[in-house]
């Protein structure tokens, strides 16, 4: 077998293979003793069908099936061998001869290749890179020992209606006269959270009403004609909602408000473990550590967006072999049209320029990802998921379960595996450059990605 390279710019090649009978007989021959063994037809017993037989009903198909085989090991190995920085997948050229299986022994494929731009993409102490320290104020400390009592608060029955609270009771309607309906609807133990109404006028009905009384009130001026909501409250279908426009009777049996948790023992053992705080200045502190921590993950997202853009403008233009790359995204999109990829195109290749660069600084950081940091990192992902909700204590043993589900996804692992490189390199490059640290309140951070 011969194959041969041939640059045909900078940035496309192309690739032939010559492919003998010899080369291939073998496999051939190796393949139909298996059709043998396995081939089944009447007048013969299992496994004795002549190979003639056999030749003469499969051949060109073995033929075919080993002629493609051997092309793509031998295709790949080259590529590996030859260390070809190829983009994309090897695609037909339109060179390529038509080829006959049947008729053929000898064959020769033309393939066109897209190569990756040469260049160098280097950091070192004298290259400098914005890097934001995010202030954590009392304020937001404050602000999230709220957030936790309120998770951890409870219901509680009251006498008179306070803004927020849960009303509940009979809900009965009304005819155009103001006295009940005949067949009208009345639903019992109904809830109303007046604080979701759309209509002002409606809420403030409600506004010091006590524990069995009687009020009037309008459910779908409430609701501003929303027919869902309508619908949840009256416990009919969607598109009934709308015979249901005029007033109700709502006799009021129960108020109930959402008292937060105090912040005490109880609550701090419920946030971080038993005894593991054990006063209010040292959860605060506990809660501006761990949001400085987040906000340390913060950072250094941001710092490698910043990195990114910096070494995209110290690289500068590069060039890529654009058709090529469009032949292989549609061959990658096979059910996308031409508007598709024209579309997509310039974005994508802003993608692939910053992979290009993003490879060649894993390769000089010499950063390598094993199954330990992919591990890892799944935990991390569901820690704080799990911290989202206010849940910061869950035992490893749960977390270590919620991650291995999670590695069963392919999906999943390879972002992952992006994760773990990501976080790395970070860390890696925030001891190759010069940091200009700078220091920014959590809003004005927000605002450098609007």
């Amino acid at each position: 077998m011969n194959i041969s390279f041939e640059k045909t710019s900078a940035v496309s090649a192309l690739l032939t293979v010559k492919m003998e009978k010899a080369d291939y007989a073998d496999a051939v021959k190796k393949s139909i003793k298996n059709y043998c063994q396995k081939a089944q037809m009447p007048g013969f017993r299992p496994g004795k069908v002549p190979a003639s037989l056999v030749q003469k009903m499969y051949g060109a198909q073995v033929k075919a099936e080993e002629v493609n085989k051997l092309l793509g090991e031998k295709l790949y190995d080259y590529i590996k061998q030859e260390n070809v920085n190829m983009l994309g997948e090897p695609l037909p050229s339109d060179k390529q001869q038509t080829q006959d299986i049947e008729a053929q022994d000898d064959f020769e494929f033309v393939f066109d290749i897209a190569l990756a731009p040469e260049f160098e993409a280097t950091l070192d102490s004298k290259d400098a890179v914005d890097y934001y320290d995010i202030e954590v104020t009392d304020a937001q400390v404050e602000e999230q020992v709220k957030a936790f009592a309120g998770r951890a608060g409870h219901p509680e029955g009251v006498d008179s209606y306070q803004d927020r609270d849960i009303v509940r009771g009979l809900l009965a309607e009304l005819d155009e006269n103001g006295q009940p309906k005949e067949g009208g609807l009345q639903i019992e133990s109904a809830s109303v959270m007046p604080a979701y109404f759309k209509n002002e006028d409606q809420k403030k009905i409600f506004e010091g009403v006590k524990k069995n009384d009687v009020i009037t009130f309008n459910v779908s001026k409430a609701y501003e004609g929303s027919d869902a909501e309508v619908a949840a409250l009256l416990k009919v279908k969607k598109e009934e909602a709308a015979q249901h426009t005029g007033d109700f009777t709502f006799q009021i049996e129960e108020i109930s408000r959402f008292v937060p948790a105090e912040v005490n023992q109880a609550l701090f053992d419920q946030i971080y473990g038993k005894d593991a705080v054990k006063s209010e200045d040292e959860f605060r502190q506990k809660i501006k550590e761990g949001m400085t921590q987040q906000y340390v993950a913060d950072s250094d997202y941001k710092f490698l967006l910043d990195v990114r853009k910096y070494m995209e403008e110290k690289v500068g233009t590069l060039e890529f072999p654009e058709e090529l790359l469009k032949r292989i995204m549609k061959a990658n999109n096979p059910d996308k049209d031409e508007a598709f990829v024209n579309d997509n195109f310039d974005k994508s290749i802003e993608e692939l320029k910053w992979h290009l660069i993003k490879e060649q600084l894993v390769k000089a950081n010499e950063i390598k990802v094993t199954d330990d940091d992919v591990k890892a990192a799944a935990i991390e992902a569901t820690r704080f998921q799990f911290a989202q909700y206010g849940m910061n204590n869950i035992p490893d043993e749960y977390l270590e379960q919620y991650a291995a589900e999670m590695m069963k996804k392919k999906e999943q692992v390879q972002g992952l595996v992006e994760r773990s490189i990501d976080k790395k390199l970070t860390g890696a490059l925030k001891n190759v450059v010069k940091l200009n640290h700078k220091s920014v309140t959590a809003e004005d951070f927000g605002k450098l990605f609007e």
